[in-house]
């Protein structure tokens, strides 16, 4: 079977994403391809080594299996690309650094990005696309919605709730 992953934004988010999401298919031993997606993209192209494409020639590239990391730091438009994506039967990608620590009892929705240093302790309930940048964390009985993002030494401790 035929796979294709992607990271959706080729500007600082999205390139500082792509070495996790390579190391990530590194661990699993997944010889897959990433891509980049860059609708200001006419042709395609190369950024940091891996070939670029506009969103349209993602969806025309031929594999049997395509998910996507939406690598855009707004949430309101990572909610807008998210639904585009349901309609056209793309699967979010959920990426982990491999220094991340999760611990007992957390759910994290679809989507995910933990960059590295990231820890999510216990009883943690969070949403899709959630992005949790360099050195942030999550302590226990938090709850977070969709869509959520933090930016690099984000510490939310225990019993917080932040909405969609």
């Amino acid at each position: 079977m035929t796979q294709l992953y992607a990271i959706y934004g080729a500007s600082g988010c999205g390139r500082s994403l792509m070495p996790v999401a390579r190391q990530q298919l590194a661990r699993d031993n997944d010889p897959s391809e990433i891509v980049f997606i860059d609708d200001a993209l006419t042709e395609i192209s190369q950024i940091n080594g891996h070939r670029a494409m506009n969103y349209a020639t993602f969806l025309n590239e031929s594999a049997d299996f395509k998910a996507v990391q939406i690598a855009i730091a707004n949430s309101r438009v990572r909610e807008k690309i998210a639904r585009r994506f349901e309609q056209d039967g793309i699967q979010l990608w959920s990426i982990q650094a491999d220094n991340v620590v999760l611990m007992d009892q957390s759910k994290i929705a679809e989507g995910m990005a933990l960059s590295p240093f990231v820890t999510i302790t216990s009883n943690i309930q969070i949403g899709k696309c959630f992005h949790a940048n360099l050195y942030s964390y999550v302590e226990h009985d938090c709850v977070l919605g969709d869509f959520v993002t933090f930016a690099p030494g984000v510490k939310c401790n225990g019993n917080i709730h932040i909405h969609d």
